[in-house]
């Protein structure tokens, strides 16, 4: 019987080690990352909602006594029919559509102007569609009493 000197094997171990090393970067790199960020498979009428919804920025809204900013103050959307959001900035200062609570939709991204477009300048426009049903309460970032809500449903018609 012929014996096996330790640097064969200790070479060997190495080898083995630096294949399974390989194997293990390659599988994350090309098949658990592009897995873990991949966007999920929305339907077209979800993406492309038939009756957006229009929703204007009320001119006095950066004076803290305004009461009415945002009209209408409270949406209600349907998936596949209105869930898509367009607020027009009818005040002669700029505004933000700010999350309360950092949502971010999986297809579409954060819901707040600050990473797209920054303020909503006078006479501007910035729209966001939602995938998810839920409530998204939001704010404007320079004038926090500015307040609103978005409540989407799934539409069971």
């Amino acid at each position: 019987m012929e014996r096996v000197n330790k640097p064969q094997i200790s070479g060997i171990s190495i080898v083995s080690f630096i294949i399974v090393v390989a194997i293990s970067l390659t599988y994350y790199q090309f098949v658990f990352m592009p897995t873990l960020s991949a966007k999920p498979i929305v339907s077209e009428e979800i993406l492309n909602p038939s009756e957006p919804i229009q929703a204007s920025i009320v001119p006095g809204s950066s004076q803290p006594s305004q009461t009415e900013t945002y009209e209408p103050k409270e949406i209600i959307g349907k998936l596949g029919t209105s869930n898509k959001v367009v607020w027009t900035n009818n005040d002669v200062v700029p505004h933000t559509v700010t999350t309360d609570n950092d949502y971010e939709d999986p297809t579409n991204g954060r819901f707040d102007t600050m990473p797209t477009i920054g303020l909503i300048p006078p006479g501007g426009t910035w729209e966001f569609t939602f995938t998810e049903d839920g409530e998204y309460l939001y704010h404007c970032e320079p004038h926090p009493w500015m307040t609103g809500k978005v409540s989407i449903q799934k539409d069971f018609s």
